[in-house]
C-alpha cells in the first residue's frame, strides 16, 4: 500500500471520529425536524456537508460574502486555511464546547454555529489571523473589516487568541494588534483589549488563560492579567493584574481572590469587595 493511500485512509478514520461534528448533526437533524420552516437552512448550512470544517467553512463564507467578494470565492479561501492549519478547527470545536458549558442560553452545540455572531467572529478572526500570518495582509485586513461592520467586533488579525474562547454577546469588542488572549478565557460584551495611546510596538494586553472578564471592561496598555483572575463590569485596568485575582473599579484594584479555581467557566460576575487594595 503506497504511503498516499494510507495517509487519505488515516484522514477518513480521523474525520469519523469527530463527536462534535457528530452531536452537531444530530442536533441538527432533530431542529429540522421540529421546525419544518426552517429545514432548508439546516440542510444547507450542517446536514448538506460531509465534515465539520465544509459546514463552517460554508457558513462563515455566507456571513460576510458581499458583491465585492463573492461567497464561493471566500469559501474557497476559508477551505484552504482550515486545510492548512488544522488547529484553526481544532479550536473552533473547542470554542463550540466552551460556549455550550459556559452560556446558560446556550442548549445545543448547533447554536453557536448557526446562530451566535461572537463565535462566528472569533472563527473569522482565526482565517483572518492565518492570512496575516502567510503575507496576506490586504485579504486579512479585508475580513476585519467585514466583522466589525457585520458584527460590531473589531479583533486586529495580528492579535493572538487561543482555543475554548468563550465571547458573550459580543457587541462592541475590540481586540488590538499585539493583544494575546490565552486558552479558556471568557468576556463579556464592551470589552476593550487597547493601547493606552500612540504607542507603538508592544502595546496591548496579554489576557492569561482562563480570566473572565466582565461587561465593559476596558484593559489598556502591554499589561497582564494574570492565569484565573477575573475584571469586574466597567473596570479600567491600567496596571497588571496577578494570577487569581479580582480587580474592579475605575481605575481598577485589587478587591480580594477570583472566588474560584476557574472564574471563566464558573462565570460568576458577583463580586463580595473587601478593602480594595492598589495594584
Amino acid at each position: 500500500m503506497s504511503k498516499s493511500v494510507e495517509r487519505n485512509r488515516s484522514s477518513e478514520k480521523l474525520s469519523v471520529c469527530d463527536p462534535v461534528w457528530d452531536r452537531l448533526r444530530s442536533e441538527t437533524e432533530d431542529m429540522a425536524l421540529s421546525e419544518p420552516a426552517l429545514a432548508a437552512f439546516f440542510h444547507v448550512t450542517v446536514l448538506h456537508h460531509k465534515t465539520f470544517n465544509a459546514s463552517l467553512s460554508y457558513q462563515l463564507a455566507q456571513k460576510v460574502g458581499n458583491s465585492e467578494v463573492r461567497a464561493m470565492q471566500l469559501r474557497e479561501l476559508f477551505d484552504e486555511a482550515l486545510n492548512d492549519d488544522p488547529s484553526i478547527a481544532e479550536a473552533a470545536r473547542a470554542d463550540i464546547v466552551a460556549y455550550y458549558e459556559r452560556d446558560p442560553a446556550c442548549n445545543t452545540y448547533a447554536q453557536p454555529l448557526l446562530f451566535f455572531k461572537g463565535y462566528a467572529a472569533l472563527q473569522l478572526y482565526r482565517v483572518a489571523h492565518w492570512l496575516w500570518t502567510k503575507g496576506r495582509r490586504p485579504m486579512a485586513l479585508y475580513i476585519q473589516s467585514r466583522v466589525s461592520e457585520l458584527f460590531s467586533v473589531d479583533i486586529h488579525p495580528a492579535a493572538q487568541i487561543g482555543k475554548g474562547v468563550f465571547i458573550d454577546h459580543a457587541n462592541g469588542i475590540v481586540i488590538g494588534e499585539t493583544a494575546v488572549v490565552e486558552d479558556d478565557v471568557s468576556m463579556m460584551h464592551g470589552v476593550t483589549l487597547g493601547g493606552t495611546g500612540k504607542e507603538v510596538g508592544d502595546r496591548h494586553p496579554k489576557i492569561r488563560r482562563g480570566v473572565l472578564i466582565s461587561v465593559g471592561a476596558k484593559v489598556l496598555g502591554n499589561i497582564e492579567v494574570g492565569e484565573y483572575s477575573r475584571i469586574g463590569a466597567g473596570s479600567v485596568v491600567l496596571q497588571s493584574v496577578p494570577p487569581h485575582c479580582t480587580a474592579v473599579g475605575v481605575p481598577a484594584k485589587l478587591v480580594g481572590c477570583a472566588g474560584c479555581d476557574k472564574p471563566s467557566h464558573e462565570m460568576d460576575h458577583i463580586i463580595n469587595e473587601t478593602t480594595p487594595s492598589a495594584i
